[in-house]
């Protein structure tokens, strides 16, 4: 019976029927074998940074989930527009990923006036991997707690002077704790967080916006101060530090954070399968720990649609915290 009204069908229509046939069966099973080859994860930064610490202290375990290594490449340039583009025109695999940040995926928007790459319409969002919120880190020349630190700034408008690595989310990140705060103070632009550091400990600067990885040992050892996290938990790697909202009333949720993306049209089951296994990875004890310690705040539960609401809600952040630069975009 089926053969008669095969039979009664346009020879187009059967070719079409037989050839879908075909290949439906491949294209199932190769999605479910997913991943039979490594996989690589582009950084967009160079080696030794938070985000390349971040994504190597996850590649390990989430090559052993998956059942094969993870390949970790760094690509420099651009504040990671050479790395995000490089990865939105790659094959939607699976096979290629990139580690994105908050720069890559929010920032740059409001940054440059044109992107070769659209952090949302180019990529498909994987899984929201944690944050590293910004510490308000100061030299030795300010009061030691952050509620007095605001007044005297208050008081003393455009006195003091803050540093910042260049156009990024440490400069961002003090611009909009400055307009929360309704303070004013005068930005020093560094090549890098090192540099700014150390016109921190000169006193050449009184205060920046940092990661706890940055400034921490500095900070044990008594030549900084760290007087809040700007989160809305403290870090578990310095539980002694407050959070804005505990030290100055100030309920603030500033910092850098990574993503893992793919390009965009990449197989649901293979973004559903590649989030499961972050997750898993996530939820480890000892990869908590190694997070941690770094000032990173991992999070184990986050969903591709979660993960794309989060970058459209920093998207609109930063565009906002550029905004009050003044400045124009590139």
């Amino acid at each position: 019976m089926l053969l008669l009204e095969l039979s009664s069908l346009p020879r187009l229509l059967v070719l079409v029927l037989a050839v879908w046939a075909w290949f439906t069966p491949a294209m199932g099973w190769a999605q479910s074998a997913f991943p039979n080859r490594p996989i690589t994860v582009v950084i967009p930064f160079g080696p030794g940074g938070e985000t390349d610490i971040f994504a190597r202290a996850l590649s390990v375990d989430l090559g052993e989930v998956l059942g094969q290594p993870i390949v970790v490449v760094n690509r420099p340039g651009a504040t990671g527009v050479v790395a995000s583009e490089s990865v939105a025109r790659s094959n939607p695999d699976g096979y290629t990923l990139l580690f994105g940040t908050a720069a890559t995926h929010a920032l740059n928007v409001a940054v440059f006036k044109k992107l070769p790459y659209d952090p949302q319409k180019d990529f498909e969002p994987i899984a929201f991997v944690g944050s590293v919120p910004l510490v308000l880190v100061t030299s030795l020349s300010m009061p030691a707690n952050a509620r007095d630190f605001i007044a005297l700034l208050k008081g003393s408008p455009d006195k003091f002077f803050y540093g910042s690595a260049g156009v990024s989310t440490s400069y961002l990140g003090i611009e909009l704790f400055k307009n929360a705060a309704g303070i004013s103070a005068r930005n020093v632009p560094y090549k890098g967080t090192g540099e700014s550091i150390q016109g921190l400990l000169g006193d050449q600067v009184q205060f920046i916006g940092g990661s706890l990885g940055a400034a921490q040992s500095l900070v044990k050892a008594g030549k900084l101060r760290a007087l809040a996290v700007m989160s809305p938990k403290r870090l578990a790697a310095a539980p002694e530090i407050p959070t804005l909202a505990e030290a100055a009333s100030l309920p603030l949720d500033i910092g850098t954070w990574n993503v893992i993306v793919a390009p965009a049209g990449t197989p649901k089951p293979i973004v559903e399968r590649l989030n499961a296994a972050v997750n898993e990875v996530l939820r480890r004890p000892g990869v908590v720990e190694r997070l941690s310690r770094s000032g990173i705040s991992p999070v184990a539960d986050s969903t591709p649609a979660s993960t794309g609401k989060v970058i459209s809600s920093e998207i609109a952040k930063w565009r906002e915290a550029f905004k009050l630069t003044g400045l124009q975009p590139e």
